[in-house]
């Protein structure tokens, strides 16, 4: 094959494998790994050159399979075809040199200056070159470089690092891509509007009321109005929550006798903070502090702290109960 017709399967082959040009200056030509018992199809393995890995990772092998004109491995068997007469020639000319893509060349290099890619042995030169890319995509009627199109949609579709990390999977390739962008902009304005409504569910979700309603049941943390209406309800009625959880309820009303006894929770709460893992006080006690400190805001943070000169020993005791989970709704 010319230079030019050489070009035109190594497309092929970084739209397939998302290859970089590079790749097919020093590519082996692949071999066939052993399958046990298998007759129908073919397993090659290719070897893949990642420069950017560092040294001692710069190789790494894939496994391609021809089992039929739709696989991927059958344009691994049409490049050995096509580069099968040229190779033998190069086996011939030059003992030793085991790569796939051999084109012919019409004239001898004048000098051979990049040394990062074989030099032209008359009458072949080996791999693909910027320049035999820039005049394929010239003469197919393109107005860029086919590799790096190519190779930015096979990597952008196919949802996992290639020849790179995951890091530049993402900075480089998904997150650049207008197809990526577009096509998340609902997936971030759905994740935006579920984390507004989670923001939403933790914070105080009952009524603030002036004084207490003497219809209403008292709880270790708030006045009840309904436990029959329990979000939480027990296997034998009424209300089987964690009185924490009654800041969560809509049934429940906080007045201004309740404000020291939960200040008071509040503070100890804060306080568990340096004595538990980060993971466990999340678990635990993170949502719960989050709507105590919903309402601290509702109060108003001048009244909340006053509130604080108020703590009777009954609160102590029931905050103290409400932390080491020892009293029941």
């Amino acid at each position: 094959m010319t230079r030019g017709e050489l070009t035109a399967p190594a497309v092929l082959l970084t739209d397939r494998f998302g290859w970089n040009l590079s790749q097919y200056d020093r590519m082996p030509v692949p071999t066939i790994a052993p399958s046990a018992g298998e007759t129908t199809s073919l397993t090659y393995q290719v070897q893949v050159e990642k420069r950017r890995a560092g040294s001692g990772r710069w190789f790494s092998t894939e496994n391609i399979t021809d089992s039929g004109a739709d696989s991927p491995g059958r344009l691994i068997t049409q490049a050995l075809e096509a580069t099968a007469h040229a190779r033998a020639l190069a086996h011939r000319l030059k003992p030793g040199v085991d790569l796939l893509m051999v084109a012919r060349v019409r004239r001898l290099e004048d000098e051979h200056t990049d040394l990062d890619r074989p030099a032209v042995h008359w009458p072949l030169s080996f791999g693909v070159s910027l320049g035999m890319s820039r005049w394929w995509a010239a003469s197919s009627g393109l107005g860029g470089s086919p590799f790096q199109r190519a190779r930015q949609t096979t990597v952008t579709n196919g949802g996992r690092p290639l020849q790179h990390s995951q890091g530049t999977h993402e900075s480089v390739y998904v997150l650049p891509d207008k197809r990526v962008q577009r096509a998340s902009r609902q997936v971030l304005a759905d994740g935006a509007l579920d984390a507004l409504d989670q923001a939403r569910a933790v914070v105080f979700g009952g009524t603030m009321a002036n004084e207490p309603d003497p219809t209403h049941q008292q709880t270790a943390t708030v006045d009840c109005e309904d436990e029959e209406a329990s979000p939480w309800p027990a296997p034998e009625g009424g209300c089987g929550a964690d009185f924490l959880l009654c800041l969560a309820c809509a049934n429940a009303y906080v007045h201004p006798g309740h404000h020291p006894r939960l200040a008071h929770l509040h503070q100890q709460i804060v306080s568990l903070q340096s004595l538990l893992e980060e993971a466990a006080f999340r678990e635990r006690w993170r949502v719960h502090l989050t709507r105590l400190e919903d309402l601290r805001k509702r109060v108003g943070p001048i009244a909340w702290k006053a509130s604080l000169a108020c703590v009777s020993e009954t609160d102590r005791t029931v905050v103290q109960l409400l932390l080491k989970e020892d009293l029941g709704p």
